[in-house]
């Protein structure tokens, strides 16, 4: 990060002064707050509007990055962290958590049934965080498209679309 941002490397200390693990806990936040501004407002028109919005904000990501970046949130949690950083990886689970109530929430209103909508908000986003995986292996959106073509299917079925 300091060097990203061209500062010397003990300002990184006077802004984190937890060190590492404020650090990666506040970027963990960061995004997944970030992600969440999307999916409220991507949502307010339906899940499958908020569903594109998800998978296209993954897709600007690893395609602007050259397939170098992806998700911030599952680097932290599928580290094995020491003890010292489990508050990163309960973070994670909070962001992850945030999503798919978001997800699920419009589902419901959309007419899914209440199980049915907590089932598919969990298969979205381990869907939409396991293709960037695979998009930044084989550097091609080809699995982002598949995944992207299959979830808006099972959300048409879900909704009754």
């Amino acid at each position: 990060m300091a060097k990203h941002a061209k500062a010397p490397l003990g300002s990184t200390y006077h802004y984190f002064p937890e060190g590492n693990q404020q650090l990666a806990t506040e970027a963990v936040r960061y995004t997944g707050e970030w992600v969440a501004r999307t999916l409220r407002r991507e949502l307010e028109a339906g899940p499958a509007e908020g569903l594109r919005a998800f998978l296209a904000l993954w897709r600007t990501i690893v395609v602007e990055s050259d397939f170098h970046a992806g998700c911030p949130v599952l680097a932290v949690a599928i580290e094995e962290p020491p003890a010292e950083e489990i508050p990163a990886a309960l973070a994670a689970a909070e962001v992850f958590g945030q999503w798919e109530s978001l997800l699920a929430e419009s589902l419901r209103t959309h007419g899914a049934g209440a199980e049915q909508a907590e089932q598919f908000a969990t298969l979205v986003v381990a869907a939409a965080e396991g293709t960037v995986a695979l998009c930044r292996a084989k550097r091609s959106t080809q699995p982002l498209d598949r995944t992207a073509e299959q979830l808006q299917a099972l959300i048409a079925g879900a909704v009754g679309s």
